[in-house]
């Protein structure tokens, strides 16, 4: 395991930089990873509460201060692996609020290392994963 404690998501610094200005244009925003279909799997960003969570939405952790959360069917496939949120040209959803800038969020994986598993695992049981009720 690398020096720094693992994370199941971070964020590059372009993607950071992109939400704080985000941040400064619209106020307090949220992260919802997107599960598929119309948005392939994408990381959709909104005004804080604008998404509805509920009771299948796992909080993953916090990307420059915004929560970042995906459904507990999809974190199943995923729990191994560590996202990292980038940001490069293009288009993306309508629905995401980067998206009338010509830029889109996209997410970047890595499967995690048995000690980074066992980490997290720990961690998990210290504080469990909050499903959003």
């Amino acid at each position: 395991m690398s020096a720094a404690q693992p994370k199941r998501v971070d964020v590059t610094e372009e993607a950071a930089a992109l939400i704080r200005e985000l941040q400064k244009d619209n106020g307090p925003l949220m992260f919802h990873q997107s599960g598929g279909c119309c948005d392939g799997s994408a990381p959709m960003c909104f005004s804080k509460g604008e998404f509805r969570l509920g009771g299948q939405d796992v909080y993953l952790g916090d990307i420059e201060g915004c929560g970042f959360y995906m459904s507990a069917s999809q974190f199943e496939y995923w729990k191994h692996t560590a996202l990292l949120i980038d940001v490069v040209p293009g288009r993306g959803s309508g629905f995401s609020m980067e998206s009338p800038r010509g830029v889109r969020f996209l997410t970047r994986s890595r499967v995690l290392e048995q000690d980074e598993i066992a980490f997290l695992e720990a961690q998990d049981k210290e504080r469990p994963l909050a499903v959003v009720a």
